[in-house]
């Protein structure tokens, strides 16, 4: 599936196109399913030319599931037939195929014990939780987290990680996904469509996520949550995280990278049950476009891997 101009989901074209061929230090992967992020309808739409230039025609599809079928030189540690998964360079063709091409240091194996379909939900959602949580957050136990959007794939991993990591955690979600958040581990769940979030919060937090598209004013009230020292990590990147430089609370935004040593340990989770992976619905290929128009309505049910053909 691919574009050849910028646009609508109308622009993508489900067509033929020659097997590429990996070169050195790359493998061939005999996808089994990608999945759709945000960012995919925004590269997409042409939005991104400036931070992820891309060339025409593009296919999407940043994460994979797959099997590699062809090594390049110099290749280690890979051999064909292994099960790999990962977060493929988001400037290069994507998964939205049968066949991509991905640099072997990318990958990792895929979850043992697991779909290898519904793998392809785990890479840039689980790398964004952990490297917000971690890498720019510094959670440690005990400390108190408030997450705002728990209830989309970022927050889903993130309620998790940090449940697991021994915080308090506060989550935000509506009606629709609250108790599947609670069920994750949330410690208090606060329905943002009725509630005030300022006002539930009545103990200052560590650290803070927002993983919605909040209005500026309400990222600048999540600051006054935060206690001296504090973080605020903020992945609508297009509106830049604020931060209280006489209370010393910072503000990151969150630009997600591929660390295959990082989503090995995922994967490790998935693989003993200590991390769940949720998909609301699995799209042929060639029905991709439809995915792309329920997200530019607001109307994607949540996870959504994108099944390849299998013959």
């Amino acid at each position: 599936m691919r574009f050849h101009e910028f646009g609508g989901p109308d622009v993508l074209r489900y067509e033929d196109v020659a097997q590429p061929t990996p070169g050195a230090g790359q493998v061939r992967i005999r996808v089994a399913a990608t999945s759709f992020n945000g960012i995919d309808g925004n590269i997409r739409a042409g939005y991104m030319q400036d931070p992820i230039p891309v060339a025409l025609p593009h296919t999407p599809g940043i994460d994979v599931a797959g099997t590699v079928d062809a090594l390049g030189a110099g290749v280690a540690g890979l051999a064909v037939g292994d099960q790999v998964i990962g977060f493929l360079p988001m400037t290069e063709a994507g998964a939205a195929a049968e066949h991509v091409i991905a640099p072997a240091e990318i990958l990792t194996g895929a979850p043992r014990n697991f779909p290898l379909v519904d793998a392809a939900a785990l890479p840039v959602t689980g790398l964004a939780a952990w490297q917000a949580l971690f890498d720019h957050g510094n959670l440690t136990t005990g400390q108190r987290l408030l997450i705002n959007g728990a209830g989309g794939a970022v927050g889903g991993y993130a309620v998790q990680l940090a449940k697991e990591a021994g915080a308090h955690v506060i989550a935000t979600a509506g009606p629709r996904d609250a108790e599947r958040v609670k069920a994750m581990g949330a410690d208090e769940v606060i329905d943002h469509t009725t509630t005030d979030v300022t006002a539930a919060v009545t103990e200052p937090v560590d650290l803070a996520l927002n993983l919605a598209p909040v209005a500026p004013e309400r990222l600048a009230a999540l600051v006054t949550l935060i206690r001296d020292g504090g973080t605020l990590v903020n992945t609508t990147v297009w509106m830049p995280a604020p931060s209280d430089a006489q209370r010393g609370v910072r503000g990151i935004d969150l630009f997600v990278r591929s660390d295959a040593d990082q989503l090995a340990d995922l994967a490790a989770r998935v693989s003993t049950g200590e991390l769940r992976v949720e998909v609301a619905q699995r799209v042929p290929l060639a029905e991709l476009a439809t995915v792309h128009a329920q997200a530019a309505a607001g109307a994607l049910p949540g996870k959504t891997v994108i099944v390849a053909p299998t013959a």
